[in-house]
């Protein structure tokens, strides 16, 4: 038994959300944002449904599925508040919010947040995209030893 292998949890694979129009979708990730697109094509759970995952050079995912004829989304139990993406300084996150106003692109001020500091958008469909920095953190945290 000394041999156990212990389960743990590396980080966040991917986030996916449903937006209506992927095209307007493009326009703010990989245009404005600078995301890659990694796939763009059918759903492997919904192969009517077309599904562009967008990734960063550390590896991080975000997708999108397309369903332009569902309702707009209620905000409540079960629902996302935001997901957030990483800069490595204050500077850059300065920057990011003077590049995003210069577009066009509606955003906060930059704002401390004790453990970060970040800066928050809507994109087209609505989802708060959160930009933040990486530190200085939370402290150590980690799973339990």
């Amino acid at each position: 038994m000394g041999d156990e292998k212990r389960m743990r949890l590396r980080g966040v694979h991917h986030v996916t959300a449903i937006c209506r129009d992927l095209d307007r979708t493009i326009g703010l990730y990989r245009d404005v944002l600078g995301l890659g697109i990694v796939h763009d094509g059918p759903s492997d759970d919904d192969p009517a449904a077309r599904h562009v995952w967008f990734g960063t050079a550390d590896g991080s995912l975000v997708s999108f599925m397309q369903y332009p004829q569902l309702p707009e989304g209620v905000v409540g139990t079960g629902s996302t508040h935001h997901f957030a993406l990483r800069v490595d300084s204050v500077e850059e996150l300065q920057a990011w919010r003077d590049y995003l106003r210069d577009r066009g692109v509606d955003c906060t001020d930059v704002l401390h947040r004790s453990a970060f500091h970040s800066l928050y958008l809507r994109d087209p469909d609505g989802h708060v995209v959160e930009i933040a920095t990486a530190g200085p953190g939370f402290g150590a945290g980690g799973p339990p030893a």
